[in-house]
């Protein structure tokens, strides 16, 4: 029997599988369902700061928020302000003592206000790890590449001095300089680093002139972009990778463990497929491992990331002008 755990944040799973932070992992019962069907691992729904700023000004006296900024659909529509961080911590402490497999708490966040001192409470509360899904949308002209990521060190330097448990940030693909940022946000602490996270995606309905929300959930053909960077990154950074946004099968699965990545965090494929993919996808990374002859994950993880690929100027080409040159 080909042995499919894996370490993540220096957290054992029992599968590569983590079900990623969505509607999906707000209840107790579906987390315990995602263990029996063999996931290693669930990050809880995304408390956000918005809400944490609200909770520390309701108890300052201030009830108002006036720290806003983009937000995935999902959490918009799913997770309103009323779940407040009693109710956050409680999820926590119930995942603990319902499942053995490692529970990670989610705060999506922007700034590094006065909320970063609540990761001390998500620790108390019983998570086994924190995953910080950090965005800002670099539109404004007057800020420079330098002041854009100085917002996630920011952040990330004042989370990790509150805890001790792993620290993870889950980021997108907009930076000047990414290989680089990501070997200096492990050298600043970040445990993992999940690539990447998706955002609201807006569209405009022409007949009645509004913007409306699209594309919700992710496809298969969302996986290349980050597979490259993990192929790319996975012998670069000291600190663990994992794969996310359009991995919908084992297949696609397999696929980031080669290029690198330690585990991957699902979503769409669930709210698709139902909890049963899971099962399907540990199933199917067991037989694709016996065919192969790998004993371990260790076997084959980063086999063919960029340093090890025998051809790994594919992972850096960026033009099709061989391809559509027509030149063979």
């Amino acid at each position: 029997m080909a042995d499919i755990s894996t370490k993540y944040l220096g957290l054992k799973l029992q599968s590569p599988v983590i079900v990623g932070s969505s509607g999906l992992t707000s209840s107790v019962e579906n987390v315990i369902e995602y263990e029996k069907q063999g996931a290693g691992a669930v990050v809880l729904k995304s408390l956000f700061e918005e809400q944490i700023l609200h909770e520390v000004r309701h108890t300052l006296g201030q009830d108002s928020i006036t720290n806003q900024y983009p937000e995935a659909f999902d959490y918009i529509s799913n997770f309103s302000r009323s779940n407040n961080l009693d109710k956050y911590m409680a999820l926590i402490r119930d995942c603990r003592k319902s499942v053995g497999i490692p529970v990670i708490a989610s705060i999506n966040c922007a700034t590094d206000a006065e909320w970063t001192s609540y990761a001390k409470k998500i620790e108390d509360a019983g998570a086994n790890a924190l995953e910080l899904n950090i965005f800002v949308l670099p539109s404004d002209p007057a800020n420079s590449p330098e002041q854009l990521e100085k917002v996630y060190f920011n952040i990330l330097e004042k989370v990790v001095k509150q805890v001790r448990i792993p620290v993870a940030l889950k980021i997108s693909s907009y930076f000047s300089g990414l290989a680089s940022s990501a070997q200096k946000f492990a050298w600043a602490g970040a445990k993992g680093l999940v690539l990447f996270n998706r955002f609201y995606s807006p569209d405009i309905d022409i007949e009645d002139l509004e913007i409306k929300a699209t594309h919700v959930l992710s496809s298969p053909d969302e996986i290349y972009m980050p597979l490259r960077w993990v192929a790319i990154l996975s012998d670069k950074v000291s600190c663990d990778l994992a794969g996310t946004t359009g991995v919908h099968d084992a297949a696609g699965m397999i696929k980031m463990m080669l290029a690198g990545a330690k585990a991957v965090e699902i979503v769409s494929t669930i709210y698709k497929n139902g909890p049963g993919q899971i099962r399907l996808m540990v199933n199917e990374l067991e037989h694709w491992m016996q065919e192969h002859d790998y004993a371990s994950v260790n076997d084959f993880i980063g086999k063919m990331n960029l340093r090890n690929s025998s051809n790994p100027v594919a992972y850096e080409r960026v033009q099709f002008m061989k391809h559509f040159a027509g030149i063979e």
